[in-house]
């Protein structure tokens, strides 16, 4: 199995170094330091489940590397617009793009029967430029539930968990599914095929949806969050909007509003990706965390006013943000 990582940061390099272990041809797409790191030393994992190196190919040029059967996509969705360049050498009749996101995908409605079928969701795919450059029927959708971060030019550190859920944007079984399943489970990662990863989506979005804007706009963890009686409450009325909005596109999460916070308050004082993201000067990823389910909550008239009201704020820390850049 031929892998190509775009994106190689602290996920994509950890799975690509999972893969290599368990005996994929695994590229890595990479820039920068992070690159030259690589290059000269190869992946650095430092994990609790143990420590390892992977020697992997890395490279600033995905035509070196020509068509792959899987593209693993490890960048942020607000980048995919622009990942032509990078993804386009790799793409052969049958590969397939493993897009591990946050949020709410851009081929959501893909393959989904109902009256919503085939729709484009503006917040993440505007005019269509995402779908341009990767093609829903390529997509496997990805759910990631591992925490690494870099802890240096070609160091990833892994915290925590070590599932990455997939699926089909159809919920058909797919031979494409279980081939990298099994490559990743080689890996020594969990990679369960869903029979719809669309209820997945909604089980991290829940936590997502609420922790990140509430985190960038207090700089506040999750703890101080789940802490405060009045942020815990307006907390746990998003999560109940989202849920609506799930329900009324057809999906009911397996996981209650209670569940998820108790998850929340285990994690203890960390600091949200979007949080982290703001205080590093990079744009935050709020489209496909919050603003897709604003825009799904309009379309099928379901009532979100707390929702509305954190997306407004939001927006608008982003754009002061990036005026002052």
């Amino acid at each position: 199995m031929k892998v190509a990582v775009v994106g190689a940061g602290a996920i994509g390099a950890y799975v690509g170094a999972a893969l290599h272990r368990g005996g994929a041809d695994v590229h890595l797409i990479a820039r920068g330091a992070h690159l030259a790191a690589m290059q000269e030393n190869g992946v650095q994992v430092l994990s609790p489940r143990g420590d390892f190196t992977a020697r992997v190919h890395a490279t600033d040029d995905p035509a070196s590397i020509g068509p792959v059967d899987y593209v693993f996509l490890g960048l942020k969705a607000n980048s995919y617009a622009a990942c032509g360049p990078l993804v386009h050498p790799l793409v052969g009749e049958d590969t397939a793009v493993v897009a591990a996101q946050n949020g709410i995908p851009w081929w959501y409605f893909h393959g989904l029967p109902g009256p919503y079928e085939g729709r484009r969701i503006e917040s993440v795919d505007p005019g269509g430029s995402v779908s341009e450059v990767l093609p829903p029927e390529r997509a496997v959708g990805c759910v990631v539930y591992a925490a690494t971060q870099l802890a240096g030019p070609g160091v990833v550190q892994h915290m925590e968990g070590t599932r990455f859920s997939i699926g089909e944007p159809d919920t058909t079984d797919s031979s494409r599914c279980e081939a990298f399943s099994e490559a990743m489970q080689a890996g020594g990662l969990k990679c369960p095929v869903e029979a719809d990863i669309r209820n997945d989506i909604w089980i991290k979005l829940l936590g997502n949806i609420a922790f990140n804007p509430l985190s960038a706009l207090s700089r506040a963890t999750m703890a101080q969050i789940c802490r405060h009686q009045d942020t815990r409450a307006l907390v746990e009325t998003m999560m109940r909007e989202t849920l609506a909005v799930a329900e009324a596109v057809g999906c009911r999460p397996d996981i209650s509003v209670e569940r998820r916070l108790a998850g929340a308050e285990r994690v203890g004082d960390h600091k949200t990706s979007t949080l982290q993201d703001l205080e590093s000067g990079k744009p935050m990823e709020l489209d496909v965390l919050l603003a897709a389910v604003v825009e799904l909550a309009a379309l099928t008239r379901t009532p979100v006013p707390k929702l509305c009201a954190i997306h407004a704020v939001t927006d608008l820390l982003a754009q002061t943000v990036r005026s002052a850049a």
